[in-house]
């Protein structure tokens, strides 16, 4: 018997029994954070006797607060949430894994997500019209047009797959859907003895902010395409015991002063603390009084102060929220039955609640939070808005050129009229993304600006573009229930969409006469967007500097028309008398605020707006989308191709082999990250992706981006290793130029060029290929292209001195080994430069079913000498040999499904 088997109780909801895996009984609960029991519940429910062990829950349970990360636990999620630019080569692999079932002689059914997985299509709308009455139809009619074969292949998956769902386009954010209706918080399925088993839900997303749902209690964060396929298809997710850093929470906050300051001011005090690989967890009584609006605002946060969580317990605040958001009374009741009973229940003035132990701890009075923005280009630059009209000038220097025109330029529009912009005008002024339109509070709060701007005879400056785009439905219905949505429209806020928008870049195109001025005149102009990311170039080409701020401050910056402005002593205008303005005279009461969310914000809007969640409009329903089980893949599509991993696939793998022969591809140094290797963004028609597409008729005005071209293994593969900051020193070893970028030599031409190009030359020539590389390699965002393109380059292994983990798991989830040079050593320390060829002998042991702690490599100098050493086998689980040893994950499962 097992800990699964003795564990398994039952409890009462709703009048109905429930299984449940008790974890209230185990010795060591009661001290940990709230986080980890979830991961104790997780290890527990899913106890299999290799990956799983009761070993490893006793070992979570003798967590020490204060011990480094050292213990590799499975994390096996509930569920799967995606969104569209990186959910589309997930389901672009599953449909390829159909057919090569098919093609191994089996049923194609068998290939389906074996938990819930949904996609919510958030990202594909861009602000191409604003200011206008009938802006979101506009925006989402040229957002079909773009995105077409997307969408119907999209389509096709949502008819397709069992346990998957989409969310189409126009509905909101991934994140708000999510929190809003998506999370149970506590989940329940039939079992095969006629029972329902209750269990936590957890979900990790293939969007970094999947924290949101930590403000719900729902444990997970965001993962790579590869994680997140891995754990549709039911398998686990490799993890380090963390540290955890508990943040109490005191005090309530002040006039003035909104959810967005408190985000604002946390992610500025755990970056200043160091969270990086930790978990952080909210705590005291302090938080029973944190609305879980404002919760999930601060759970979204996660990733700008960097921490894998950022999660609040289950208390009486997660139930009012459940029944608001139109949730069952029974789905509340289980939720509380099942927080009690698991000793998950957050009451902090509980008599039998039990203080949690922490790592570390950080606390906020949030009686002391105050107005803040954060720019100009990473999330944690705080500043106060009180010194924000100083910070600007002193900071507003270093983005000047030679070239930058320091006086008003004259611009003439027919839509906006003619007007002067100068440096540190207001470009965009945004409200945007999941962060804060999740939050009625501070969204109300800018109908309310509106409202009171209005009244007075305010207008934005006719340079800033303004849009309005929510993440649900619901917030539209609730500014229209409170009459607000008039006020902002009169400002020039009306709807422009249901999505990221601004937040993930797609600002669209600002007025051709403003942006050739800017970029005639070299201006210095800004941005302010009520989102969570505002790095360099990301927000608009156009704009240098970007500012985060509450939606109320962004109408605030669209009124003032320039970063260059004191709110304190400079008016925003004058009113019909003439008398001045202030900030403070339209700025509404925490009062006034919440007044208006109670008479405005009802669960009818949830119920009704999320009864036919999954339907779509017209447009959606009007795509004509092929049937069946398998795809109908077009090989002229520029956007979705069938992927050639499981191409020659056997129903047993081959045995693995050891390396012979190796050439290396890329000779890189320190902290070469997923961004260096895996492409994102515009591309050129110079770059061998551009000169694909163009080959195929498309011209490089549709080219679109990396993101929406994920769905195409032919363009990924040609981007990989080819970020303009990337320098390959290979070059340098054979004496030619560093050129940045995706470049190297080729030593069957003998000569140097693309790292796409020489792949080719290597795979038509049957040489295996390594990279080189120093230490952290693959930090940065978990992108699952960053191993894909590797293996498709046909790199067999990469040589570091140390992985980031994330990055690591994934090329082993490709069939990539990764090996580490021995401890103190590096290329440079072994005289390596790139030009050996290499043999790597030891591999075959793992057909033995053993993992070799070492591997021997022999490098061959072009003098015939050679250098040998030991490289550390970086395959750190069972798990992961299987997946190895049968040439990745995705093979691994197709063959266990199959059987």
């Amino acid at each position: 018997m097992s800990l699964r088997d003795d564990q398994l109780a039952t409890l009462k909801a709703a009048g109905k029994d429930f299984d449940y895996y008790n974890i209230a009984n185990l010795d060591g609960i009661d001290h940990l954070p709230y986080s980890l029991k979830v991961l104790v519940e997780n290890l527990v429910r899913n106890i299999d006797g290799a990956n799983i062990t009761d070993e490893h829950v006793k070992t979570l349970l003798d967590w020490d607060p204060n011990a480094e990360p050292s213990h590799e636990i499975q994390f096996t999620p509930s569920r799967v949430i995606m969104q569209d630019f990186t959910g589309v080569p997930c389901i672009v692999d599953l449909a390829t894994m159909r057919d090569a079932v098919k093609d191994l002689g089996g049923d194609p059914e068998v290939i389906n997500p074996q938990v819930q997985s949904d996609m919510v299509i958030d990202h594909s709308v861009q602000i191409d019209k604003y200011g206008i009455a009938d802006a979101v139809q506009q925006n989402m009619d040229i957002e079909y047009q773009r995105n077409g074969e997307r969408y119907q292949f999209l389509r096709w998956g949502q008819q397709a797959f069992k346990n998957f769902r989409v969310v189409p386009p126009g509905t909101g954010i991934i994140h708000q859907v999510n929190i809003e209706y998506l999370a149970k918080v506590v989940m329940s399925k039939a079992e095969a003895n006629g029972n329902a088993l209750a269990y936590l839900d957890s979900c990790v997303g293939t969007d970094s902010h999947t924290t949101t749902e930590n403000g719900l209690g729902v444990l997970g964060w965001g993962v790579g395409g590869i994680e997140a396929e891995a754990a549709m298809l039911g398998q686990p997710i490799s993890m380090l015991m963390p540290r955890v850093v508990g943040f109490k929470l005191t005090g309530s906050i002040p006039e003035g002063v909104t959810a967005t300051d408190v985000v604002l001011t946390i992610t500025d005090m755990l970056r200043k603390h160091g969270v990086v690989g930790k978990f952080v967890e909210f705590y005291g009584e302090g938080i029973a009084s944190v609305p879980l609006a404002n919760r999930a605002t601060i759970g979204n946060m996660g990733p700008e102060f960097g921490s894998t969580c950022g999660i609040f317990p289950i208390d009486n605040v997660t139930l009012d929220y459940l029944r608001l958001t139109g949730r069952s009374e029974e789905q509340v009741a289980l939720v509380e039955a099942y927080a009690k009973a698991n000793k998950l229940w957050g009451d902090a003035s509980d008599p039998d609640y039990v203080e949690p132990q922490y790592s570390e701890y950080e606390e906020l009075d949030l009686g002391t939070v105050v107005p803040s923005i954060a720019g100009p280009k990473r999330p944690q630059d705080r500043i106060l808005l009180s010194e924000a009209k100083e910070m600007f000038e002193k900071t507003a220097p270093a983005y000047e050129t030679e070239k930058t025109v320091k006086d008003p330029v004259a611009v003439s529009t027919d839509f906006r009229g003619d007007f002067d912009i100068e440096n540190g005008d207001v470009a965009i002024a945004s409200i945007t993304s999941c962060t804060n339109t999740s939050n009625p509070s501070v969204m109300i709060a800018a109908g309310l600006i509106a409202r009171n701007a209005h009244a007075k005879g305010l207008k934005p400056k006719p340079w800033v573009k303004t849009s309005l785009a929510p993440g649900s439905q619901v917030v539209a219905d609730y500014l229209k229930a409170a009459g607000l949505q008039d006020d902002l429209d009169a400002l020039g806020y009306q709807l422009v969409g249901f999505g990221c928008a601004t937040c993930i870049g797609n600002s669209g195109p600002l007025l051709p006469e403003i942006s050739e001025a800017i970029n005639a005149n070299d201006l210095t102009v800004t941005a302010v967007l009520s989102g969570n990311r505002n790095f360099e170039g990301r927000i608009s080409p156009d704009v240098k500097m970007n500012y985060l701020a509450s939606p109320p401050l962004v109408i605030a910056y669209a009124l003032a028309g320039t970063m260059d402005f004191d709110f304190e002593t400079q008016p925003l205008g004058t009113d019909a008398d003439g008398n001045d303005v202030y900030l403070k005279d339209i700025w509404p009461t925490n009062a006034e605020v919440a007044a208006v969310v109670d008479g405005s914000v009802s669960r009818e809007m949830f119920l009704k707006d999320y009864a036919s969640v999954f339907d779509g409009d017209h447009r959606w329903k009007g795509l004509d989308v092929p049937e069946g089980e398998l795809f109908a893949w077009n090989d002229k599509s520029t956007y979705v191709r069938k992927q050639t991993f499981f191409d020659g696939m056997k129903a047993t793998p081959d045995p693995v082999a050891d390396i012979h022969g190796a050439r290396v591809l890329a000779l890189l140094g320190d902290s070469v990250t997923t961004d260096h290797i895996s492409p994102a963004g515009a591309f050129k028609a110079s770059s061998p992706a551009g000169k694909y597409l163009t080959e195929r008729g498309v011209e490089p005005k549709n080219f679109n981006s990396y993101g929406s071209r994920r769905g195409n293994h032919e363009i990924m593969v040609r981007g990989t290793f080819g970020n303009i900051r990337l320098r390959n020193q290979l070059l340098a070893s054979v004496g030619e130029e560093v050129t940045p970028g995706g470049f190297t030599y080729d030593f069957l031409a003998k000569k140097p060029t693309t790292i796409f190009e020489a792949s080719r030359d290597y795979i038509d020539n049957k040489v295996p290929l390594v990279v080189l590389a120093g230490k952290e390699y693959g930090t940065g965002s978990s992108r699952d292209w960053a191993a894909k393109g590797t293996v498709m380059l046909g790199v067999k292994a990469v040589i570091t001195e140390s992985f980031e983990r994330i990055h690591r798991s994934n090329l082993i989830g490709m069939g990539v080994l990764p090996l580490q040079f021995p401890a103190g050593e590096s290329y440079e320390s072994l005289g390596l430069n790139g030009t050996e060829t290499y043999d790597i002998a030891g591999v075959e042991k793992l057909n033995e079913g053993v993992t070799p702690k070492t591997v021997h490599v022999t490098a061959t100098h072009e003098d015939g000498s050679k250098t040998e050493f030991d490289a550390v086998v970086r395959i750190d689980t069972p798990g992961e040999a299987d997946y190895y040893r049968n040439g990745g994950i995705l093979q691994y499962v197709l063959r266990n499904l199959m059987k």
